[in-house]
């Protein structure tokens, strides 16, 4: 598995093979697979799917994933899953510094910490946000999410996630999309690694609609990347643990279950370069909604009202006349989790740190804080590059529920209502003839 090669295209019908021949052509299950492989489908979606959104992947493994002996319930540390019922759902504002990287060696799976979420997966609705921090890599051991797919985004640290379709390699800049079902095995080749995921309970993320925007921009569809077919032909206990219904159980196969040597389908794992994410922005007058960063949308049942969706806010230039140009102050329906992966984000100058996380729910008033809006008022408007930046935003069409531990952790901040506190008082000339 050391030649990482990939393929491109997000929702492209892939085909790849490790070993000439293994894949078979022109139907998915001869009566005898070349090499004595066995074949074996993996779905996403359901099978009447209408063909546009229906994703599945056939797998040519050397042993079949329904060999394993009965999985049994371990325990889930700091990993949390909906319904989230633990502690009333907060309407304050509420922002978090970076937690402390591990002092133990702890693998990736190991340092999930659930900040909260919505839905559950039993409904097949919402999304969990978590945090991850590592020291360790994987060893033996394999990771499936049965509840959701998971979009991880390294704030610091490379990850090589090894799935059962070939090997990523992720660095923070990065995002990796991981189907539903996907065996990952998380090794960390730079040493200690940090980062944000969004488990995603509904519908699968997807490209955004551009609607008046046109057929370019945002994020095209040619830079995300698949891999390469890469196998393991590995004859020693393997421990593999899912994620079904919000608990952890696991199993021990007798060998590494990333066995596929051939496979083609649209059901595929992805990294993404935010780098090359085409950002659009106004050119006149006024910030327009971030809904344009959008990167990747889960849609509900309402149309244009995301289940969830992944937003960016990358280096830019500004360039809008006679307009404040920060994010302006705001409440809304949605709520919004955002994280900061390196730099300053545009509407805090101080206390949101890479690494760190604020939530502001439905309907929650935010906005710019005091230092940032002062120079924001008192800026000359001449074109300006906001470069050393990366934030995003996952924002859902239902409250973000913390978590009990989320509440109680030393790294919650007691004065993030300060921010806004000092805020000095418009003044306003008094009406002709006194009080109305």
């Amino acid at each position: 598995m050391e030649n990482v090669r990939h393929l491109t295209g997000f929702g492209n019908e892939h085909a790849s093979e490790a070993v000439a021949g293994a894949l078979p052509v022109g139907q998915n299950t001869p009566q005898r697979v070349a090499f004595g492989l066995y074949a074996e489908q993996l779905s996403g979606t359901a099978f009447t799917a209408p063909r546009g959104v229906n994703r599945r992947t056939w797998m040519y493994r050397l042993r079949p994933s329904a060999g394993h002996p009965a999985y049994r319930p371990v325990e889930s540390r700091t990993l949390r899953s909906g319904p989230f019922r633990e502690v009333p759902p907060s309407p304050n504002r509420l922002r978090w510094s970076p937690a402390p990287m591990p002092t133990a060696p702890t693998t990736f799976l190991e340092g999930l910490f659930t900040l909260g979420g919505n839905g559950s997966p039993a409904e097949g609705a919402g999304a969990a946000v978590h945090l991850y921090a590592a020291t360790a890599s994987m060893t033996d051991t394999a990771f499936f999410n049965a509840d959701g797919e998971l979009l991880i985004v390294p704030q610091s640290g490379t990850l090589r996630i090894v799935t059962e379709l070939g090997v990523l390699e992720v660095p923070p800049g990065h995002v990796a999309l991981i189907p539903r079902g996907m065996r990952m095995r998380v090794e960390l080749p730079g040493g200690p690694a940090r980062g944000y995921i969004c488990e995603n309970y509904g519908a699968a993320f997807r490209l955004p609609e551009l609607g008046p925007i046109g057929s370019n921009g945002l994020a095209n569809p040619r830079d995300f990347v698949a891999p390469n077919a890469a196998y393991e032909d590995v004859e020693r206990p393997t421990r593999v643990v899912q994620k079904f219904q919000g608990n952890l159980w696991e199993t021990t196969l007798d060998h590494s279950p990333f066995n596929v040597v051939a496979w083609h389908g649209n059901y595929v794992p992805y990294t993404y370069d935010l780098a090359r994410f085409n950002t659009v922005n106004t050119v006149s007058f006024d910030h327009p909604d971030p809904s344009i960063f959008t990167v990747l949308t889960s849609p509900s049942d309402t149309p244009g009202t995301a289940n969830c969706d992944f937003v960016i806010f990358p280096p830019r230039w500004m360039v809008a006349e006679h307009t404040f140009r920060p994010p302006w102050f705001h409440r809304n329906v949605m709520s919004e989790l955002m994280g900061l992966v390196h730099g300053v984000y545009d509407a805090k100058a101080d206390a949101f740190l890479p690494g760190g996380a604020s939530l502001h729910n439905c309907m929650s008033a935010h906005g710019p804080d005091r230092k940032t809006y002062e120079a924001a008022v008192a800026a000359e408007l001449t074109p300006k590059k906001i470069d050393n930046t990366l934030a995003f935003m996952f924002e859902t069409r239902w409250v973000i529920a913390p978590t009990r531990q989320a509440m109680e952790s030393p790294a919650l901040q007691a004065d993030y209502d300060a921010c806004w506190a000092d805020l000095p008082k418009a003044k306003v000339p008094s009406k002709a003839g006194g009080q109305p």
